[in-house]
């Protein structure tokens, strides 16, 4: 037998061996108290959890966080966090339940509660509020989002307020903004702001222009547009249909 061949063999055992050792070692505690300088700089380890306080100064990263965390610079979490995370930019690759406010929030899965901040970004689905300069969520929301500019990609129930409202999937709610434009399968509600535009809307459109493919409810405005033409395409003040 070549020495590569049990040099091979070698490696793999030792490989092997280490996995098994490391899945038989118990889950680590959480620790109540988190120090950081910058992340290795700190006196609990990245791949660890907190449970308590965590208090950092320019990058602070463990895996799950429940309590309170503060760090002037990134604060960032690569599983859950749940409590209350004030920094000036907080990073949460899991789930979020609670409060997060900084000048930049992400959290990269499901968000329930209070994100505020100047730009606000939820990936997955968000129940609550979120405000800030730019909200987004790629997900469903459930609840209130407010913004410059309020995006949200799925579907959406509650109330959008902000300058410009943006709406790519269902909207069963209330969008208040200069701007509101919904282009789901349906917007079914109230839209008022200077400009309105919902693919099909079931409801009320309130605007300087209101705009619809498809109306089953009534628009007020100085133009308003029909785009199903029943009974009417284009009137101005008003135009209905039911």
């Amino acid at each position: 037998m070549s020495k590569k061949l049990i040099l091979s063999i070698l490696l793999v055992l030792c490989v092997v061996v280490a996995a098994q050792a490391e899945e038989a070692m118990p889950a680590q505690e959480p620790k109540v108290l988190q120090l950081a300088l910058f992340d290795p700089v700190q006196i609990v380890p990245a791949d660890q959890s907190i449970a308590g306080v965590r208090l950092g100064l320019l990058y602070t990263l463990n895996k799950n966080v429940s309590g309170f965390s503060l760090t002037l610079g990134v604060d960032r979490t690569s599983a859950d966090f749940k409590g209350v995370e004030l920094s000036l930019v907080n990073w949460v690759g899991g789930l979020f339940y609670g409060w997060q406010a900084g000048v930049v929030n992400r959290t990269a899965t499901r968000f329930v509660g209070l994100q505020d901040g100047l730009v606000s970004v939820t990936e997955g689905d968000l129940t609550g509020m979120q405000t800030g300069a730019v909200s987004w969520t790629e997900g469903f929301l459930h609840g209130w989002q407010n913004g410059w500019l309020a995006y949200t990609k799925g579907r959406f129930i509650g109330l959008q307020t902000g300058i410009v409202n943006v709406s790519r999937g269902d909207l069963s709610g209330v969008q208040l903004s200069a701007v509101n434009y919904n282009d789901g399968a349906l917007c079914k509600g109230f839209q008022a702001g200077i400009f309105n535009y919902a693919a099909e809307m079931q409801g009320f459109q309130l605007g300087l222009i209101n705009v619809t493919k498809k109306l089953n409810g009534l628009q007020i405005g100085l133009g308003n547009y029909n785009g199903s033409k029943q009974p009417f395409e284009f009137l101005p003040i008003a135009n209905w249909s039911f």
